[in-house]
């Protein structure tokens, strides 16, 4: 298959999720997961894991750094343009046109009750993200400290009301892996240069 015809594969893949997801980033993760890695097979979990990190922690919206990413990977410049303006134009042209008459759309008594069940069904999907992107994950005491600790913190900051930006959670997240990966790495050789010694 040419480079062309995937990436307008990938300009199709992403318009549709552009198109039928609602919430933002976190709540099209799952589709993006469906979409991408179950069903063409892009790529594997363990990177579409990692892609989200990536896309998570650098700027831009999510769904717009993983179109990109994916595009890349796949088709090269020309698939990361296609998918990333895939992924952008149906929300660019359903809120252009949404803009001429907003005042009078946001006062329809079935728009309010329409977004309640939208409102429902994002939470689901965000939840169902973070529990299909969890079961992808290694599991190591480091994990499962890093993840109880970052739980409690966000519900006990949240009580508190002291609002904390996510970004600083994934900071204190990257900061905390490597010091954890490199004191593993330190061990390693020490251990490795004590052998050889031993020889």
């Amino acid at each position: 298959m040419s480079k062309f015809k995937r990436a307008l594969g990938l300009f199709w893949a992403f318009f549709k999720i552009g198109l039928f997801t609602f919430g933002g980033g976190y709540a099209m993760i799952a589709v993006i997961e469906r979409e991408i890695v179950e069903r063409k097979k892009w790529i594997e979990h363990e990177e579409f894991t990692d892609l989200i990190a990536i896309a998570e922690s650098t700027p831009g919206p999510l769904a717009i750094n993983s179109a990109t990413y994916v595009g890349y990977k796949y088709a090269g410049v020309l698939g990361s343009v296609l998918a990333t303006f895939g992924v952008v134009l149906p929300s660019f042209c359903i809120i252009f046109a949404i803009s001429f008459f907003f005042d009078a759309f946001l006062s329809l008594t079935w728009v309010g009750y329409a977004f309640r069940g939208i409102q429902a069904c994002v939470a689901f999907l965000i939840v169902n993200a973070g529990i299909k992107m969890a079961k992808h994950l290694k599991l190591n005491w480091f994990n499962g400290i890093l993840f109880g600790v970052t739980i409690t913190a966000m519900v006990v900051l949240d009580l508190l009301a002291i609002n904390v930006s996510s970004i600083l959670y994934i900071l204190a997240g990257g900061v905390l892996g490597v010091a954890f990966f490199l004191g593993k790495f330190m061990k390693e050789k020490k251990a490795e240069n004590k052998e050889e010694k031993d020889k």
